[in-house]
């Protein structure tokens, strides 16, 4: 009887533990960022500024934003006076609070729900009025230190596309609704892409393209900026090779790589007839830590084009002289001025993820690549100038000895002509 207990409870307690397992685990979209992509570098995923969600919201040094939080929520209570005060925001919240706290893989159980309600007005209200500031910074926005100084400003770009510091975004739209109007998403979008369109290292975002969906078809700010970021065009078939040469070798073997004004996205990257042609990619400050949040992101989503991106680049990045030859063609915009730093951030960006799948984007384009490079004459080429050209010393060493082996080749002739 007693065995018969112990698998009674045993079987209940893992059925009841299952259930939850599942649930949770279909409806999250927001996670802390793996160990082993956290390791290589841990600031690249933690704000600097301000605690959005409850992750980071204990951190001592975010908590000056506090104050700000409760200044745009009284901005937006005095200019929209709605009807219940700020009970008007809450209750909305209020509605959808466990749908909202089910998001986040890691769950703060120790957030009460009037708690974690209050967490979502303050940091939901704070990013609306942030980005409706921003949209209007040259006329009536003087008084706000946010919004004057650029450096705050870059700050919260940065630390608002955070993997880790996100609310749900219907969160967000819920409370737009409220202060301006229900379902004018499109002008939401708008702000959104204005707000972040500095952000982006390259082509792919324009804020006056809108295509709103619908808001719980957006998991956060960080998916709402992957999706604004667009793909590539389709490449055509699908090649099994995942690596190429760096570019300076690459260039030895006489593929030119070619600036690419035109296309509409950092990632529409083209090769033909042994012209590699990339559109333009500026590094600042801010650079890693967006690649590594997108990556992170694509960890757990689909879509992976801008691992694959990243990918291809550390394929060409192996050392500073890449990044100076990619530099002096206008491909890297170097913004943090030394080539080395550009390269050993590239070159780690790619550490401890997995690597290119089957459905690698740029994988049809690394054949054609290795096919141009693996032509004799190109192949020769290659070698002939890591052989002989590789420092000015071999240069000079095989200039003096074509010098000597012409002299001497004068002086057998001169003496042949005396003998005759």
């Amino acid at each position: 009887m007693e065995s018969f207990n112990n698998t009674k409870q045993a079987s209940a307690s893992l059925k009841a533990k299952l259930s939850q397992l599942s649930g949770a685990q279909s409806e999250s979209t927001i996670y802390r960022v793996h160990r082993h992509l956290r390791n290589v570098n841990p600031t690249a995923y933690e704000p600097e500024m301000i605690a959005i969600g409850p992750y980071h919201r204990d951190n001592e040094h975010l908590k000056m934003m506090e104050d700000h939080k409760l200044r745009y929520l009284q901005q937006l209570l005095v200019e929209k006076n709605p009807p219940d005060g700020v009970g008007w925001y809450v209750a909305a919240i209020e509605r959808v609070e466990a749908e909202a706290r089910k998001c986040y893989a890691d769950q703060p159980k120790t957030l009460t729900p009037a708690q974690f309600i209050q967490m979502l007005v303050l940091d939901g209200c704070f990013i609306v009025q942030l980005v409706r500031k921003f949209d209007r910074v040259n006329s009536s926005e003087t008084n706000d230190p946010i919004i004057q100084m650029d450096w705050m400003i870059n700050s919260l770009q940065r630390d608002l596309m955070l993997f880790e510091n996100q609310l749900p975004f219907f969160v967000l739209c819920e409370l737009y609704d409220l202060i301006e109007a229900p379902d004018q998403h499109s002008r939401f979008w708008f702000l959104l892409r204005r707000f972040f369109s500095i952000l982006y290292p390259g082509k792919g975002c324009d804020p006056n393209c809108v295509t709103p969906v619908a808001p719980r078809k957006v998991k956060h700010l960080l998916d709402f900026i992957h999706r604004s970021w667009l793909p590539p065009p389709s490449h055509p078939g699908k090649g099994r090779v995942r690596f190429i040469d760096s570019a300076t070798r690459l260039e030895e073997a006489n593929v030119k790589f070619v600036l690419r004004s035109e296309g509409e996205t950092l990632f529409d990257v083209g090769f033909e007839a042994g012209v590699m042609t990339m559109p333009p990619l500026t590094v600042e400050d801010r650079t890693e830590s967006l690649l590594r949040n997108l990556i992170a992101y694509e960890q757990y989503f689909q879509h992976t084009f801008v691992t694959d991106y990243v990918h291809f680049l550390d394929c060409l990045v192996d050392s500073s002289t890449d990044v100076e030859k990619l530099s002096r063609k206008g491909i890297i915009n170097n913004w943090l001025g030394d080539a080395q730093t550009v390269a050993e951030m590239v070159n780690k960006l790619g550490d401890s993820v997995a690597g290119p799948g089957h459905g690698f984007v740029y994988g049809k384009m690394f054949e054609d690549v290795q096919k141009h490079c693996a032509k004799p004459m190109n192949s020769w080429r290659a070698s002939l100038k890591r052989r002989y050209f590789n420092s000015p010393w071999a240069v000079i060493s095989l200039l003096v000895g074509a010098v000597l082996l012409i002299l001497t080749a004068v002086q057998t002739v001169f003496t042949i002509l005396q003998v005759v």
